[in-house]
């Protein structure tokens, strides 16, 4: 044999003991890559559309807690990463987007968009694959689905919490009679069918009801008919843009001394872009909020967060306050981090027990979780708008601007009535 063809059979074998090496320990090299990968939570947001403001806003307070739990070491030793798609505040994006993540991105987790039209088609998609689904502000999107791993981060609570407390301090004040004013979406329609039927339960009649498209944009019939109506309570469900319209024809026309509470259900009027726009004409409103800067809604770590989202706010361009998503988004982190973490996997059926049977810590307050997923007690505002002045957003970081009424745990204040002695 020469030396040539040793040396060559030499490295030939060399080379095979090192494949070999390579190959007869790849549970090492398994778990070494395992730890390195990320953990996975998927989930579309509308970045674009008519719910942008509040989605974006809700996205920085979960990108917040991404941030803190990675600086902390991740989740089961693993980096969080956020995995976020458009879903351009349509109900027609979300089935697909979450279908991408859980069968291309191979999600660990799915968080549920903001808003009730994105979620309600995903909800059957998750029940069915068996997943978890942390919600996002939602309103009874489970009712008919009943995933039993459904978890509302949203403080609504029982379906009628927000009608029965707007009735309370409606009824309180001696109102008889309510008008329901509410956008043809189901978020508003099932918000408006809560009130009439508390309304129904306790004989308040309803003296006026209208439904309208929601691409209306002028309100001044609807509130001429409002008016002459002449109800004691006007319960509103509404999306951003026809609240702002709605809140202009009222300023225009007015709707009579004789009502005592306006309001309810309108969204949008918590978003800074919009009180800053409106300024004065939110006084007198009354209606459901989530956080607001009165002092009993300081929890642990709350105005830790918000010195951080006021400082990032500002570089993302998105609401400057953040109030009334900004800390659940957070929040929806904390929710997983404790489950997680309980539960030492990512086991679906492990972290929906742990979610479902413990009172989890977040900077909105303690949450437990009823069978249906949505929280055990309510933790939704009724706050009433007061003293607002024109182009003024840094008025409502004071206290007193939005001055909660119920619940009696967290209220600063009492109802001031009627509507328009606020806005005069």
């Amino acid at each position: 044999m020469t030396s040539k063809f040793r040396t060559t059979r030499r490295r030939v074998l060399q080379g095979a003991v090192a494949v070999g090496a390579i190959t007869s320990a790849p549970s090492m090299f398994s778990i070494a890559h395992a730890q390195q990968q990320s953990l996975k939570i998927g989930l579309s947001m509308p970045q674009t559309g008519g719910l942008a403001a509040g989605g974006r806003a809700s996205q920085l307070g979960l990108e917040i807690w991404r941030d803190d739990i990675n600086a902390k070491g991740g989740l089961l030793g693993r980096k969080v990463e956020l995995v976020i798609y458009d879903d351009k505040s349509s109900a027609a994006e979300s089935p697909a987007i979450y279908a991408k993540l859980l069968d291309v991105d191979k999600v660990d987790l799915i968080f549920a968009p903001y808003g009730t039209v994105q979620t309600a088609p995903i909800l059957p998609l998750a029940k069915q694959r068996g997943m978890v689904l942390i919600g996002n502000f939602a309103f009874q999107v489970n009712a008919k689905v009943g995933h039993d791993m459904w978890f509302n981060i949203a403080p609504w609570g029982p379906a009628d919490s927000w009608a029965s407390a707007f009735l309370d301090l409606g009824q309180k004040a001696g109102g008889k009679t309510l008008a329901v004013l509410a956008s043809d979406q189901e978020f508003s329609q099932n918000v408006a069918k809560a009130a009439k039927d508390v309304a129904a339960k306790r004989g308040i009649q309803v003296v006026f009801e209208q439904n309208y498209p929601p691409t209306t944009v002028e309100f001044a019939g609807i509130i001429r008919s409002l008016k002459a109506a002449k109800p004691d309570m006007v319960y509103v469900t509404s999306y951003p843009p026809d609240s702002a319209g709605i809140l202009r024809a009222v300023n225009e026309i007015g709707v009579g001394d004789n009502v005592k509470i306006f309001g309810g259900g309108m969204v949008g009027v918590q978003f800074s872009a919009v009180m800053e726009n409106l300024g004065s004409l939110l006084n007198g409103v009354t209606n459901f909020n989530s956080w607001l800067p009165e002092p009993s809604m300081f929890f642990d770590g709350t105005k830790e967060f918000f010195e951080k989202y006021s400082k990032r706010a500002i570089e993302a361009k998105v609401d400057p306050l953040g109030y009334y998503l900004a800390p659940f988004g957070y929040a929806q982190g904390q929710l997983i981090e404790q489950a997680v973490n309980a539960a030492k996997s990512v086991d679906q059926k492990a972290i929906a027990k742990h979610l479902r049977e413990n009172e989890l810590k977040t900077i909105v307050g303690p949450i437990t979780f009823a069978a249906d997923g949505e929280r055990k007690e309510s933790a939704t505002l009724m706050a009433q708008y007061r003293g607002v002045t024109d182009k003024n957003l840094d008025q409502f970081r004071t206290v007193g601007k939005q001055v909660i009424l119920l619940p009696e745990r967290l209220k600063s204040g009492e109802l001031v009535t009627p509507f328009e002695a606020l806005r005069k």
